[in-house]
């Protein structure tokens, strides 16, 4: 996985923590179940570009 995918991944995964952060704070459920999305989003494409270069090794 290149250097920019995985800072992408990292950047979406901690603006996904911010919101739900944010969201436990205003107590607005709707921005708090938006931030873990975006960071399941993420730990799937990080995952994804893993199994990618596994099958790129071989």
């Amino acid at each position: 996985m290149g250097f920019e995918d995985k800072a992408k991944n990292k950047i979406d995964e901690i603006g996904g923590k911010v919101k739900e952060a944010i969201g436990k704070i205003t107590d607005d459920v709707s921005i708090e179940n938006e931030g873990k999305s975006d960071q399941v989003k993420s730990n799937l494409k990080d995952a994804a570009e893993k199994v990618k270069d596994a099958f790129k090794e071989k």
